[in-house]
């Protein structure tokens, strides 16, 4: 029988060495929360239970600790040798990872600070997909959500919105107008919808088919653009014009024996 299990390798393989707080600790989170044992680093112990104590609270806490011990185990198993001898007497999960951030914290805000920047600079180009773009904002967003930020769903609706070109204004008019409350995914699905509308509202040009240049035609009696004149009719009009100087220049007295057509 196989019992093999792919969460745990997600752990096996970003084992926390220390360098890698930021990446084992996104990890960590994946495993915890599909396994649905992530509400003990967020929650206290409960209470134990009074001598008069029905039964079904004594079960809740029951099921506290029950998925308390198997986030340590999964803590534990995720780490070095040495960091799992530190942490081996730490009572809870919480306790843990409490004693975690303060060694390698500084590491997680540090990402946290790049994460936010990236987050609110990050501007969508006009043209280029707008799937890449919004699901690099959501990286942002988790990253940030990963390392302990509380980002309200309408605050990260407005983030990918505000990082969007002009040709998305009527479609964040419209949401703005109809007050709409959509997740991050579901507002990429509809960005995508719009996206294509906006490339089928666009002029497209045939292929092969290209624009000829506008060709530059002075204005005024000079147009160098003209039609170059027949070769017999340059060659006719070139002896008239000829003929005329001739006949200029043969009008008048000669200047040494005053004869006319000298």
């Amino acid at each position: 029988m196989n019992n093999f299990n792919p969460l745990s390798k997600i752990l096996d393989d970003n084992r926390l060495t220390g360098s890698n707080y930021v990446n084992w600790k996104r990890n960590l989170t994946i495993v915890l929360t599909a396994e649905k044992l992530n509400h003990v680093l967020t929650t206290d112990p409960p209470a134990l239970p009074e001598a008069d104590a029905t039964d079904e609270q004594h079960e809740v806490v029951r099921k506290w600790h029950e998925a308390d011990d198997v986030a340590k185990c999964y803590i534990l198993a995720s780490m070095t040798n040495v960091l799992q001898k530190q942490h081996e007497g730490v009572p809870t999960a919480k306790d843990m990872m409490v004693n975690l951030k303060e060694m390698f914290g500084e590491q997680s805000r540090s990402a946290c600070q790049i994460a936010t920047k990236g987050l609110m600079s990050t501007r969508m180009v006009e043209g280029t997909p707008v799937r890449e773009h919004v699901l690099k904002m959501i990286s942002f967003i988790n990253i940030l959500e990963t390392l302990g930020a509380d980002i309200d769903g309408e605050t990260k609706i407005d983030a990918i919105l505000s990082s969007l070109p002009d040709s998305y204004n009527q479609f964040i008019l419209n949401y703005n107008m109809n007050k709409m409350i959509v997740a991050p995914s579901e507002l990429l699905n509809m960005l995508q919808a719009v996206e294509d509308l906006i490339k089928k509202s666009q002029p497209t040009v045939m292929m092969g088919e290209k624009e000829s240049p506008r060709k530059f035609k002075p204005k005024g009696k000079n147009n160098f653009n003209k039609k170059p004149m027949d070769s017999k009719f340059s060659e006719k009009t070139l002896g008239v014009f000829k003929k005329g100087i001739d006949k200029k220049k043969s009008k008048g007295n000669c200047f040494h024996c005053g004869k006319l057509g000298h």
